[in-house]
């Protein structure tokens, strides 16, 4: 179909083919777990092989800004093929970026989807896929992730000359808008980033900081971190993945008392204070601690208040009851209705 000559219905019909079709990129072994299955150990799912809601939603937004800019220069269908919830254009047009979205109905062909609460890596799970790494670069590049909470892409495209050593962080540049943000770093993520750092001996100061290890030197690529994590993931029979660790290091930041919603919403790059309070949840190891102090917890004794004759009380109501075995009489006689 000719985009010019798009409608409506060649839209619907792209939408029934991506709820149908299933996704090449989510091609797996043979011997990988099925799509779409749980892992027992970390409680994660699989992704599925099909096209998931958010993605066709994402393609919808994308086509019809396709066709709204070729509409604004007087090219293309006068009508957007793409169809457009008014209600929420109008609820939503002049929000403030800290204030939440004005719910309403979703558009034509637009998918329900929802958003998953952020999956962070207990305490054990942490040090078990750290041992797991086998050079300093790898051990320093998820150290550096899970005290930063920088994305992927951002943390890859560090440059030497970014690290600010004295100060214990380093630059980076945000996904979206492109601005230049500083990221922290821990004591222990400085320490394994200069370790690494002095092991590749000398370079360009405006060279990548993250190269590959084999072969000529070149920058690291995301697919190449990827797949690092996906051979930890096979030895320890896991599935974690590399946003994890910034839902880690958001989920440990917000739950600080040290630190505000806004300094997490700052370290963290985010736009839209809504999209930081995601991370305001309890972490897991520390919710099961609480619940096994709340089971031993001790039952409170019943007590009467100030001045209360007990024997008037038993008057009133009558005898307390006692627990009694089958078969047997109450040893307290009478109880109260």
């Amino acid at each position: 179909m000719d985009w010019q000559r798009a409608t409506e219905g060649d839209v619907a019909a792209m939408v029934g083919w991506m709820r149908a079709a299933k996704n090449p990129q989510r091609a797996r072994r043979p011997d990988s777990a099925p799509a779409g299955s749980v892992n027992p150990k970390t409680g994660k799912r699989y992704l599925s092989d099909r096209y998931g809601a958010s993605t066709i939603n994402l393609t919808l937004a994308a086509v019809r800004g396709f066709y709204e800019f070729h509409a604004h220069l007087g090219a293309g269908p006068v009508l957007n093929p793409v169809p457009e919830s008014r209600r929420e254009a109008m609820l939503n047009r002049h929000r403030a970026p800290d204030t939440p979205r004005s719910p309403a109905r979703r558009g034509r062909l637009r998918q329900k989807s929802s958003r998953p609460a952020p999956r962070s890596l207990p305490d054990p799970a942490w040090d078990e896929l750290f041992a797991a790494m086998r050079s300093d670069r790898d051990r320093a590049l998820l150290s550096c992730y899970v005290s930063s909470g920088a994305r992927a892409t951002e943390l890859l495209g560090v440059r030497l000359t970014d690290i600010d050593w004295p100060g214990q962080r380093l630059w980076v540049v945000s996904k979206g808008t492109g601005v230049r943000r500083v990221a922290p770093l821990s004591p222990d993520a400085s320490l394994c980033l200069a370790r690494y750092v002095a092991g590749r001996g000398p370079a360009d100061p405006h060279a990548v900081v993250w190269s590959t290890l084999r072969g000529q030197d070149r920058p690291l690529t995301y697919s190449a971190v990827r797949r690092v994590l996906q051979r930890a993931n096979e030895k320890l029979d896991t599935n974690w993945t590399l946003h994890d660790l910034r839902h880690t290091a958001g989920v440990r930041m917000a739950n600080d008392p040290a630190l505000t919603i806004s300094d997490v919403q700052t370290i963290l790059g985010h736009t839209d204070i809504a999209t930081t309070t995601i991370y305001t949840v309890p972490r897991v190891e520390e919710m099961f601690d609480r619940l096994q102090t709340f089971y031993t917890r001790p039952r409170p004794a019943l007590t009467l208040p100030t001045g209360c004759d007990p024997r008037d009380m038993e008057t009133i109501f009558g005898a307390p009851r006692t627990h009694k075995l089958d078969g047997q009489d109450d040893p307290a006689g009478t109880a109260a209705t």
